[in-house]
């Protein structure tokens, strides 16, 4: 009937005109043919839909216009229709009050949020888009986010999977999604076939489908919904219908999988998902173990596979399915003992089927442990330390660490001496750096602890020293490569100075000499390197050995760059230095921040052990003008603190070592130690040592004895004699130790003074010069600088090497003969007059 002679409301009018205009007229067609067309031929051309499916079908078209530029991330094509998407449903406003907010509608906005969040903590990804997406993305961003507000509790019940609940918001919408796409792919094909059965009417045939859907009838020839499960798309099955499932059929699935693998636009995701149905159709047919595990090889490969950049990270969920996978793979392993896997076999010489033979795969577990154990540490190197999100991502280092373990012991019976001692140094790398308190606690005596308590730590396993010290034996009896034993060593070291036993580590160090060729290791070796040396010097300086503990301290703090030079961070340097690719990289071998070593203790304790050297020696040492520096970086903290106008009571680490070190130059050992040891360095710096109160009184004793030295050395000039009782009670030490520490200046030619045993008495040697020695100690000065002058002057002209002692002829020079002769003269002199 032609639209000329409809009748009914005004709504009706504008959807058959709609209608109308959408069927396409025959070329050279007239009105009068128009009239001449019957009912049933008008039918079949024409299709009558509601405001509903109008509105619908547009929202539709334009979420699937964006869902196609999100695949190509196209941010400048989402936001324009976007904006259009809103406008739309905005003009839905009447049909979304009375039907409710579609389903359809809600899981763009909760999947296109998801997807600008990922796309925005991709830093890499962004970096690569030009000026107008990354634009884009902003803007999108901010507008979704605001958007979605309004519609929060309808998102996250989306996100939940809550389909209950989330159905109540959206009442009509998998009704008005299932007549959409009934109505487009035309599946009720025996309804609309052309000529053969005239359409009922338009309220009638919704009222049909609403029966069909199984949904109550409601005034007006709607439908309300019940709650239930949205309608999912069946998957793509597998293999077709009458397939005979046998291994070779399924390993032709596998390989027609794994050929899209690494190609671009290849839904990585999906791939995992038919891995994983794989699995399940080869369980259910029983085609053995062989075919099985080979399979889980892929999966795992395809879960490494799912972030293409080395940088990225894996996200949560494919963490804890790569782990579970794992466990799955090593369960099979080790309930059956006839498979063999190896990157030796070839396919062709593959055994997946049940027969008499062992299963024979292609693969190596040992590889994929590896990277796991990479990707855990890449995890944990893009986490904030300071979230709980970190305390979560570490808890999995005990799944780590059990996974690891188990492949140890697989290993043990199955693999070869390469691959032991491979899996032997991951274990190495998750033990070396923490410390084991039951061990420490069972050394100390076990103090405070009941007998039941002490049987149950015994019977909890081996000391973490017994495991290091197994592990790290094979490896240096039955490793081929130098940096798996280099590795180890350092890691030995490391843990040996990590729990004290300071003469195995120091020993170990000594024998290994790699101090010789370190430098030509690669900077990971290198970076394990200067953490042992760290944790090798702050162990000497627990044992009160200050010296080792400074020349082990000496290159790292000297350097400027000890967070650097530990892989705990990046130093800020112009760009010339380091461009972006470089920064990645060294980014990736920076250590996880649980294994950090405090770099405040660190400095603390190098200065601290510069003080007990240098103030004793620049006490000795006053007059000298030409005497060394045993550290710059702590003469250069002392002309800091002497450039301050104003003094005021010190509040930084550095600021009270320089304060300790003032009074320590004037013999107080009190104030001195009052400014080392104190609550704010306790809470700091002491507290962190696990022998707190040991540290400290090994702290206070060398105080002591330093102060006691230096006081010797400033105001020796002063005393003819001085009792060793009085120094005794000045510096609070005991007598025995007083005359030990004047017998060893004495010796040592520091301090010119003997003692009188009997009246347990120092007498002090006067050692002023004379009147001729002092000319005689300057004469010396001045030919000395006059040599140095002559020296230049015949390298400049000569070469370095055509000095006074490489000429040919004797008595060439003559006069330089005698300066040389009068320079020597008056050497002698000042060691006399000295």
């Amino acid at each position: 009937m032609s639209r000329f002679f409809a009748t009914g409301s005004d709504s009706e009018s504008e959807e058959s005109s709609s209608a109308d205009e959408l069927t396409p007229k025959a070329p050279g067609g007239n009105f009068k043919q128009s009239l001449l067309i019957s009912d049933d031929e008008e039918d079949t051309k024409r299709v009558v839909r509601s405001a509903k499916d109008k509105r619908f079908e547009e929202l539709t078209n334009l979420i699937k216009t964006i869902r196609n530029a999100m695949k190509i991330r196209d941010m400048a094509k989402c936001l324009e229709e976007f904006e259009q998407l809103c406008r739309a449903f905005l003009k839905s406003k009447t049909i979304v009050d009375k039907e409710g907010v579609p389903a359809f509608y809600i899981r763009l906005l909760a999947d296109l949020e998801d997807y600008l969040n990922q796309l925005w903590e991709d830093k890499e990804g962004k970096k690569k888009m030009n000026k107008n997406n990354a634009k884009a993305l902003s803007t999108l961003r901010q507008k979704i986010r605001k958007y979605n507000r309004d519609y929060e509790t309808e998102v996250a019940a989306y996100k939940e999977v809550n389909w209950e609940s989330f159905s109540q918001w959206s009442r009509a919408s998998q009704y008005t999604e299932t007549l959409l796409v009934k109505t487009q792919e035309g599946e009720k094909s025996g309804e609309k076939k052309a000529g053969k059965k005239k359409k009922p009417k338009k309220k009638e045939r919704l009222e049909e489908e609403a029966e069909e859907e199984g949904g109550e009838e409601v005034e007006g020839g709607w439908e309300k919904v019940k709650g239930g499960a949205p309608m999912v798309k069946e998957k793509p099955k597998m293999f077709a219908k009458g397939t005979e499932i046998n291994v070779p059929v399924v390993v032709k699935k596998l390989n027609e999988i794994l050929q899209a693998r690494g190609k671009k636009g290849t839904d990585r995701a999906a791939q995992i998902e038919l891995l994983h149905s794989l699995a399940t159709i080869a369980g259910e047919n029983n085609l053995g173990q062989g075919i099985l595990v080979k399979i889980k090889f892929n999966i795992i490969a395809s879960l490494y596979d799912y972030n293409p950049n080395l940088a990225a990270f894996m996200k949560p969920d494919m963490w804890k399915k790569c782990l579970d996978c794992i466990d799955e793979l090593l369960d099979i392993l080790f309930e059956h003992n006839n498979i063999f896997i190896g990157e030796n076999i070839a396919e062709d010489s593959e055994s997946l089927a049940i027969s008499d033979q062992p299963f024979r795969v292609r693969g190596c577990i040992l590889t994929l442990v590896e990277r796991m154990d990479e990707e855990f540490t890449k995890i944990m190197q893009n986490t904030d330390p300071h979230s709980q999100e970190y305390v979560d991502n570490l808890k999995d280092e005990g799944h780590v660490c059990g996974i690891i373990d188990r492949l140890l012991d697989y290993m043990e019976t199955k693999g070869s001496t390469e691959e032991i001692c491979r899996i032997y140094l991951r274990r190495i790398m998750h033990t070396y750096y923490k410390f084991d308190y039951k061990a420490h606690r069972r050394s100390l005596g076990l103090q405070g602890e009941t007998k039941s308590e002490q049987d149950q730590e015994e019977s909890e396993g081996e000391d973490s020293a017994v495991i290091m010290d197994r592990l790290c034996k094979f490896i240096y009896a039955k490793d081929r490569t130098d940096r798996i034993r280099t590795c180890a060593i350092l890691c030995h070291i490391y843990h040996h100075a990590l729990h004290s036993r300071w003469y195995q580590a120091r020993d170990l160090m000594l024998m290994s000499h790699l101090q010789d060729n370190i430098q030509h290791a690669d900077p990971p070796v290198q970076i394990l390197y200067n953490r042992t040396m760290v944790q090798l010097g702050i162990c000497a300086f627990r044992q009160g050995m200050i010296k080792d503990a400074h020349n082990a301290l000496l290159d790292i703090q000297s350097s400027g760059r000890a967070k650097e030079l530990l892989g705990q961070g990046l130093l800020m340097r112009n760009m010339q230095e380091r461009n972006a690719e470089q920064e990645k990289i060294e980014k990736r071998r920076q250590v996880p921040f649980h294994m950090h070593i405090n770099l405040e203790l660190l400095e603390c304790v190098y200065l601290v052990s510069a003080m007990l050297l240098e103030i004793p020696y620049m006490a000795a040492h006053e007059f000298d003008a030409r005497r060394r520096m045993i550290s710059k970086q702590f003469h250069h903290q002392l002309r800091v603190g002497e450039r301050q106008p104003l003094l005021g009571p010190p509040e930084s680490m550095r600021e009270h070592v320089v304060a300790a070190s003032k009074a320590m130059k004037m013999g107080d050992w009190r104030t001195c130690h009052s400014f080392i040891i104190n609550e704010k360095m306790n809470s700091k710096v002491w507290d962190l040592f696990p022998e707190t109160q040991r540290v400290r009184e090994m702290l206070v004793r060398k105080i002591q004895e330093e102060s006691l030295r230096t006081y010797l050395f400033t105001y020796s000039s002063v005393y003819d004699s001085i009792s060793m009782g009085t120094l005794s009670e000045m510096f609070e030490l005991e007598i025995p130790t007083v005359h030990s520490i004047i017998s060893k200046m004495i010796i040592n030619e520091e301090l010119m003074a003997s003692l009188d045993q009997p009246t347990q008495t120092v007498v002090m040697h006067r050692t002023e010069p004379t009147s001729l020695q002092n000319m005689a100690l300057q004469l010396a000065e001045k030919l000395g600088s006059l040599v140095e002058n002559n020296e230049r002057v015949f390298d400049l002209k000569q070469g370095v090497y055509g000095g006074y002692f490489n000429r040919g002829e004797f008595g060439q020079h003559a006069s330089l003969d005698a300066i040389y002769t009068i320079y020597v003269f008056a050497c002698c002199l000042r060691t006399v007059c000295q």
